[in-house]
């Protein structure tokens, strides 16, 4: 991928529904050579697909946090499996150092979360955790 592949991408994150004409114009390039280069990061496997961010979709989770957790002994699998049954975790990310998870959660309310917290402290194997908050969202693809 080279520069010009770069600034493509950054203009299709900034509007996917560009016209080919309007992303020629925008990075100087001709029409061709836009439909070729995407054709070809598709190809490739570095654009996976194009997708729709709907109001609703952002409105869902008002009350979003972190929560990295420590976890005794070898329940890393199973603890991720009861994770991904329950509806307030949008994403599990394992890691290296102090934690060995990061969960990602998203409720309606404070309260809501602080039962999800629980739950998820109460896991056996959970050893320990520490949650953050967020806020607010500075960029997101």
């Amino acid at each position: 991928m080279d520069k010009t592949d770069e600034r493509l991408i950054a203009a299709l994150r900034h509007d996917a529904r560009a016209s080919l004409s309007d992303l020629a114009l925008q990075l100087n390039l001709s029409r061709t050579t836009v439909r070729a280069r995407i054709e070809r990061l598709q190809s490739r496997g570095e654009i996976l697909g194009f997708t729709v961010v709907m109001k609703a979709d952002v409105l869902r989770d008002p009350v979003r946090g972190l929560m990295l957790i420590g976890i005794e002994g070898r329940g890393a699998s199973r603890i991720t499996r009861q994770l991904q049954g329950m509806p307030e975790v949008r994403a599990i990310h394992s890691t290296n150092g102090r934690w060995d998870l990061i969960v990602e959660l998203g409720t309606e309310t404070l309260e809501d979360l602080d039962k999800a917290l629980a739950r998820i402290r109460n896991l056996d194997g959970v050893q320990t955790s520490e949650t953050n908050l967020l806020l607010s969202t500075k960029k997101e693809t």
